[in-house]
């Protein structure tokens, strides 16, 4: 008998129903419709309400908290909202602290646009205490379309030692970060449904990263395979929604794009990518995008290591949506240090 039918209190006649059937799980018994259920098992409609009942009796509740005791985190942490630094004060300030812990944040943009280049930065970031903005954990890597940069993460570890000195010989940074290389859907499924709900049970992982979303979607599926297609995106979201609630932490998931056929909409050239079905599961999205700006970045050493003393675009970081943020848009650069703001 299933673990979770036997801690019901019902009718073990029905409990027998709901096994042939094979509706083992209390989430099958609130997804299902009553006619449905009614169906599968042969169960009247009244039986089929009073398990709904039990079941719902019998699922695990978060307790009644007052706004006090979340501001104080005197509640449960999945009612606790915290937030990761991306580094730079004018971004953080952008973003009114930076990159949320519950929901999926995307980053789409073009080629070359910083996608990757943020994620790095969110991956050292998330390894400061909650004093610094960090999330004092690790970091997951899932990449799906290139080989992981580890050139340009050392370079980017060099730097980062520089501002936060203090904590350089305590913290390996390069250490704490886990990747995983996919090539495929099913490897993909595999990884985000059983191997990463093991890692971050461990709770040594306070941050996710899928770069990208879209490189296996956009090419493992023919025209005819859509609605399977938008069947893997939903559940393939729901459970790195589901992870994210679950141990309070921020799940970025990078996006390509692809050009926009909207006519009323001359100012935006590139929408990303997977259609509607993938922006539902989206909390908040960001959009990076290269300009035709170009500036060039004064030239100074720090110990001995040089920042700037190069031209570069200006890239333009944009929220789209975002549950708590206002549609915006900040110029930016990227040098050695990493992804930062820019001001004229």
């Amino acid at each position: 008998m299933s673990e979770q039918l036997s801690q019901l209190d019902i009718n073990p006649r029905i409990t027998h129903a709901l096994i042939k059937a094979n509706i083992k799980k209390f989430e099958t018994v609130l997804s299902l419709s009553n006619p449905d259920i009614q169906r599968s098992t042969g169960l009247s409609s009244g039986d089929v309400s009073l398990l709904k009942k039990a079941v719902a009796r019998a699922v695990p509740k978060l307790p009644c908290v007052s706004a006090l005791d979340i501001l104080e985190e005197k509640c449960p942490s999945q009612l606790t909202l915290k937030k990761l630094t991306t580094g730079c004060k004018s971004i953080d300030e952008a973003l009114r602290g930076g990159f949320l812990s519950h929901g999926i944040t995307e980053i789409s943009g073009e080629s070359s646009a910083g996608k990757t280049q943020l994620c790095l930065q969110l991956c050292l970031n998330v390894q400061l205490p909650f004093t610094l903005g960090g999330l004092s954990g690790g970091a997951a890597y899932i990449c799906t379309e290139d080989v992981f940069p580890n050139k340009r993460l050392h370079q980017m570890i060099q730097y980062f030692n520089l501002k936060v000195n203090s904590l350089s010989n305590k913290i390996q940074y390069g250490d704490n970060i886990f990747i995983e290389h996919i090539s495929d859907i099913s490897g993909l499924k595999y990884c985000i449904q059983k191997r990463l709900p093991i890692l971050l049970s461990k709770g040594d992982i306070k941050l996710v990263v899928v770069d990208s979303v879209a490189s296996l979607f956009r090419c493992e599926y023919d025209q005819k395979d859509m609605v399977q297609r938008s069947k893997d995106l939903a559940s393939m979201g729901a459970c790195l929604h589901q992870l994210s609630n679950q141990y309070n932490i921020p799940v970025v998931c990078v996006n390509q794009v692809t050009d926009s056929m909207d006519v009323k909409d001359r100012h935006r050239k590139h929408i990303p990518s997977l259609g509607l079905t993938w922006s539902n599961q989206v909390t908040t999205r960001i959009t990076l995008t290269r300009t035709n700006q170009h500036v060039t970045i004064p030239k100074h050493f720090i110990n001995n290591l040089v920042i700037g003393g190069f031209e570069t675009c200006v890239r333009d970081l944009e929220v789209i949506f975002a549950p708590h943020l206002p549609m915006l848009k900040l110029p930016c650069i990227i040098d050695q240090e990493g992804f930062k703001g820019w001001t004229c």
